[in-house]
């Protein structure tokens, strides 16, 4: 299988899966409360961060195009109406970190479906109750570790692919034909990550950045998993509080 057909059929079944979570009803409104949940979790886990100016077009980048209850469907759409394009225009390295973002986002529908699905049979419980319910019901702690580490190998690709001479001004080129084209999502999405981590490589602080994901992720999966439930549950509502 091709780049291309690998990036195009994973966005084909995140899709359907979006498609299957926007049926009104239990599920839906479930869908949406883990997903709103679990980006207030990141806002919360991060505040120097936020408040660095620094990092955070990077975190802000993060909450809003990773982790968020946004709606991607345009952007997704746009990935795979020119993916066949990008394989010919793009180095290898850009495709392959294109292709891990579409895996990923793939993996984390598959994820979030399940937890709606199990959050759905729980009832009379505070929404970090439930959500740490569902959580442990799910399960899948491979599955977790494999979406920390994906993560994090695309925010490594990112940071060297913003050293690379001449890939700003190819992306610059894009914006016109891309806008006439009608992908301006995929556009803006394209320009933010590159220009947000092309911040911090400037700086040295890509590695300062993912180093502070990687500890405090790995951290929040193990308590999700592991800890005393009561004690989790604590701790989750303190860091929810901690969002903005």
């Amino acid at each position: 299988m091709t780049a291309s057909e690998e990036i195009r059929e994973a966005l084909a079944r995140v899709a359907e899966l979006r498609q299957l979570a926007n049926t009104p009803g239990e599920l839906a409104r479930a869908l949406r409360s883990i997903k709103h949940l679990q980006a207030q979790r990141f806002a919360g886990t991060y505040p120097d961060l936020l408040a660095n100016p620094t990092f955070a077009p990077s975190i802000s980048f993060f909450l809003e195009e990773l982790y968020s209850a946004k709606d991607y469907s345009d952007r997704d759409a746009q990935f795979a109406r020119i993916a066949p394009a990008m394989e010919r225009t793009f180095p290898e390295s850009v495709i392959t970190t294109v292709r891990t973002l579409a895996v990923l986002h793939r993996q984390t529908e598959e994820l979030d479906l399940a937890m709606a699905h199990a959050w759905c049979e729980t009832s009379g419980l505070s929404d970090t109750a439930r959500y740490l319910t569902a959580w442990r019901s799910v399960d899948q702690r491979s599955e977790r570790n494999w979406q920390l580490a994906t993560v994090l190998h695309i925010g490594e690709s990112l940071g060297r692919l913003t050293r690379k001479p001449g890939l700003r001004l190819l992306l610059k080129m894009m914006r016109r034909p891309a806008e006439i084209a009608g992908l301006g999502s995929l556009q803006g999405f394209l320009e933010a990550g590159f220009d947000h981590f092309s911040g911090m490589a400037n700086s040295g602080a890509v590695n300062t950045f993912l180093d502070t994901i990687r500890t405090r992720e790995s951290a929040w999966i193990n308590q999700l998993f592991d800890a005393d439930l009561a004690t989790c549950e604590s701790e989750l509502t303190l860091t929810l509080g901690f969002s903005p």
